[in-house]
């Protein structure tokens, strides 16, 4: 396969599993930020949002207060914001129109649809949760779409390493919010014990919203049919290889996919893969708490920013062409 053909097979598949998880991280600060809490609380949420998604920066260079309605659109609808689901969404179209010959008729036409139909709802001040619903949607479609009618061959194969590499990119993420949240209240000293009461409901109510997030509520409950606990949560979202959106299940796609294109070049790709695979296939979640949950996703983040460097290095084009 031609390596620009690759190219746009592994980026429209990122972009699209992005838009996703884009529409899920934002749905959790929306229900979040509904919660009873002060307004310095939901700034802070807000802006650690923008921080772990490394927006912060271009979003104070466009807006020069930060509330829910400003980071929602700059998110969500701001074509200026690459990172935007809209952008997301068109760029993935754009990828696949490039490469027409290799899809079949039924996943282009899902892409397309889905464009004009972006465009119809960017210009509605509508519901944010049904948007980001909708978006949900238009992403399950397209993947069930994709896995339903194309031939597993090497274009899947590109089209599962942009799916499984970002997906487990955004599934940090999401974690990383809520560390970073925690880690800053944290930080804010003792309260009392009413206020603890309060935050101790609000905290179950946030976590209630991130495993709906990654579809994940049902799962926990079926896997450990007990009371919902931040180290469970983690554990489930990267430790469970059955777990479909855990780190742990993402890697063992990424790796997969990577032995089967393996190339003269990309020993040490596939290196880097493997060494994350294990150190997630072996770890406890009591070692990872032990270490520093932040610091560990904020690691897992940085090795899949190389990663994906590696795999566009090695049968992309080239970072920079």
């Amino acid at each position: 396969m031609l390596s620009r053909t690759a190219d746009h097979l592994y980026w429209m598949a990122r972009y699209t599993e992005r838009a996703e998880n884009t529409a899920r991280m934002l749905d959790v600060a929306l229900q979040t930020s509904m919660l009873p809490q002060s307004q310095h609380d939901t700034e802070q949420a807000w802006r650690a949002m923008l921080g772990i998604s490394e927006l912060r920066e271009a979003y104070d260079a466009r807006h020069e207060v930060l509330d829910a309605r400003s980071v929602l659109s700059f998110m969500a609808h701001d074509s200026g914001n690459s990172s935007a689901i809209v952008s997301c969404l068109t760029a993935a179209r754009e990828n696949a129109r490039a490469v027409r010959g290799v899809l079949t008729t039924e996943v282009w036409e899902t892409h397309n649809a889905t464009w004009i139909g972006l465009r119809e709802r960017a210009r509605l001040d509508g519901d944010p949760g049904e948007f980001f619903e909708w978006v949900k949607y238009r992403c399950h479609l397209w993947r069930g779409v994709t896995f339903g009618t194309m031939l597993d061959d090497e274009a899947m194969v590109f089209i599962r390493l942009g799916t499984f590499l970002e997906r487990a990119d955004n599934t940090a993420r999401l974690l990383d919010v809520k560390y970073h949240g925690a880690r800053d209240k944290n930080e804010k000293g003792s309260e009392s014990d009413a206020t603890r009461e309060v935050l101790s409901q609000r905290e179950f109510y946030y976590w209630v919203a991130l495993l709906r997030s990654v579809a994940g509520f049902e799962i926990y409950r079926k896997v450990y049919r007990d009371a919902i606990t931040p180290a469970r949560v983690a554990e489930l979202l990267m430790l469970r290889a059955d777990m479909p959106r855990s780190l742990l299940a993402c890697m063992e796609q990424v790796v997969a996919n990577l032995r089967t294109v393996r190339n003269d070049v990309s020993r040490e790709t596939e290196r880097l893969a493997g060494k994350m695979h294990a150190e997630l296939q072996f770890a406890r979640i009591e070692d990872i708490l032990e270490a520093g949950l932040d610091d560990t996703l904020s690691r897992f983040m940085e090795n899949v920013y190389e990663l994906g460097n590696g795999i566009s290095r090695d049968f992309l084009v080239p970072l920079g062409a």
